[in-house]
């Protein structure tokens, strides 16, 4: 079933920013509104004080197929369910890249009649945070080359040793390694260097990271950019470079606010990726929403032994969160995509594939479970899925003990996430869960990787390259030995193999090398053949998007 983009307009009345900030009690004089439907929230309005007694929720996923499983469109719907049962709720979700929005996946506000709103503007540039961050990284980048060409390089940096890139909001493979300062002597020193993407930005995970804009400033200034012919690390405040850039940032800093189909609060900020950064919205968003509703429904890319691990590990010890729920997001395909069943017959009913494909999900509630979370799963329906299928995957959860409800919310909106959204307000009201993260940042980087690697992922042995090893060495020299872990990897298996499908279990988890993101507080362990500036798949999604002369666009859903 498609909705048309008419269907969709007639089940929407737009409201007025205005009246869905009065819904979360924000007058009109505290918000500072970007059109007529999309406003940004000062951080002013974040109370510590009235976080606490609310519930957050977090939606996690078991591992995709590379269509994706709705997890927004789960979330959304979720939001809309528990509205509708009268508890005060704001979804709170990352901003779209336009890299999967031209790439992959297309549209990433939801789907059907669980979806964000304006959704145009949502996936294209939406209020420009995107290319506020691209801006600042970019400008490091500039000041960095131009203290070695025009300052004469007194910090004694190595053009040899930059791990400061530059970034940009797209899928490039061409620009992953690149030659710079080619041309003479007047064009700077050449040397190697490449691009990333913006999501994958050390500036877009610090913002994510940050309690204010003076935080921000202090993480931008702590970044490594490179070190010198004595290996010792050079940080962006060496370049006198946090200010002008944290400037760039002062408005991106403040979360949007905008609304979902059915009038509820949606509040969208920040769009690290989960394959190859942290993969969840900012801690900034996150106490905006429990500042303002009783519950926050929230979201981490991917499945669970990626941004949910690091919504966990990281971002919840670096914000002080505990989490009340876990939601596993399933759906029937997935599972039988885990069965190997071939991609283009993943729409034909086979209960016995889905059986197959069980032990994925399987794990999953064992990784939440790690935490002292309470799992619940919720199956994602598309029109495809069987009765049968559904009742193989309730009576796999009920065996296990686990809750498990059924999400219409992209075909039914609310109406839809009923019988989903009381079973999600038991498991957070029941007082069964009790946060724990998985390590604490003490521990050593190698004992990190070893516990995510063998207790999420399942892995047997962990493997280091020279160069990995070599690493490890300066870390602990530079005492970045202390912080937490980012492992970038394959977001199609728990392995970094996207071929081992369901779950694999005794393989080998190798550790190419790593990244440093000293100034957000992690390191970045690369592990397979992961790329942090994604390519552009065979046929693009961009090809779908057109405009018309009325201005309207189509394609993308």
């Amino acid at each position: 079933m498609h909705l048309s983009d008419q269907e969709i307009a007639r089940a929407s009345k737009m409201r007025p920013i205005a009246q869905i900030a009065e819904k979360l009690g924000i007058s009109e004089e505290d918000i500072r509104p970007y059109g007529k439907y999309v406003a940004k929230l000062p951080l002013k309005l974040i109370d510590e004080e009235k976080i606490k007694g609310k519930k957050l929720i977090l939606v996690t996923a078991i591992t995709p197929t590379k269509s994706g499983e709705g997890k927004t469109t789960a979330s959304i719907g979720l939001a809309e369910g528990l509205n509708k049962i009268g508890v005060k709720t704001a979804v709170v979700i990352r901003e779209p890249s336009l890299g999967p929005v031209f790439g992959m996946k297309g549209g990433a506000a939801g789907g059907g009649y669980a979806q964000v709103l304006p959704m145009e503007s949502i996936n294209l540039h939406f209020t420009g945070d995107f290319a506020a961050i691209e801006k600042a990284h970019n400008l490091l980048a500039a000041l960095l080359d131009n203290h070695i060409h025009n300052q004469k390089n007194t910090l004694n940096i190595d053009p040899r040793k930059i791990v400061w890139k530059r970034v940009m909001d797209m899928n490039e493979r061409a620009l992953r390694d690149v030659v710079i300062g080619l041309g003479g002597s007047a064009q700077g020193i050449p040397r190697e260097s490449g691009f990333d993407i913006t999501a994958a930005s050390e500036v877009m995970a610090a913002l994510c990271l940050s309690k204010d804009l003076m935080d921000l400033k202090e993480k931008l200034g702590n970044i490594i950019v490179g070190f010198t012919f004595q290996d010792e690390p050079v940080r962006a405040h060496q370049l006198k470079a946090q200010g002008a850039m944290a400037a760039l940032l002062k408005h991106a800093i403040m979360p949007n606010l905008v609304q979902t189909i059915e009038g509820n609060p949606a509040i969208i900020h920040g769009g690290p990726f989960a394959n190859i950064a942290q993969g969840s919205n900012s801690i900034i968003a996150t106490k905006m929403g429990l500042t303002l509703a009783d519950y926050v429904v929230t979201e981490a890319g991917f499945a669970s032994d990626l941004g949910g691990e690091k919504f966990l590990d990281l971002k919840c010890q670096y914000g002080k969160l505990k989490p009340n729920v876990a939601v596993i997001v399933a759906t029937i395909r997935a599972l039988k995509s885990h069965a190997g069943i071939p991609f283009d017959e993943l729409k034909i009913a086979n209960p016995e594939a889905v059986r197959a494909g069980l032990p994925n999900l399987e794990k999953h509630i064992e990784n939440m479970k790690h935490f002292m979370l309470v799992p619940v799963v919720a199956i994602n329906k598309f029109a495809s899925d069987s009765e049968q299928e559904i009742e193989a995957v309730r009576t796999f959860c009920h065996s296990l003990g686990v809750k498990v409800a059924l999400c219409e919310a992209w075909e039914k909106g609310g109406e839809g996430a009923i019988e989903f959204a009381h079973t999600v307000k038991e498991a957070a009201e029941s007082g069964m869960s009790n946060y724990t993260p998985l390590y604490d940042f003490d521990w050593g980087i190698e004992q990190k990787i070893e516990t995510i690697a063998r207790k999420i992922y399942g892995a047997g042995e962990i493997e280091y390259s020279l160069k990995a090893k070599q690493q490890l060495k300066l870390f602990k020299k530079i005492g970045l030995d202390k912080i937490p872990v980012c492992i970038a990897k394959t977001q199609y298996s728990l392995s970094d193999e996207p071929t081992l499908i369901n779950r694999p279990s005794g393989f080998t988890i190798k550790i190419r090398e790593f990244d440093i993101a000293a100034g957000a507080g992690f390191i970045v362990p690369i592990a397979g053949t992961i790329m942090r500036m994604p390519g552009l798949p065979a046929k693009p999604a961009a090809e779908n998007i057109d405009i018309d002369a009325e201005g309207n666009i189509t394609g993308l859903f």
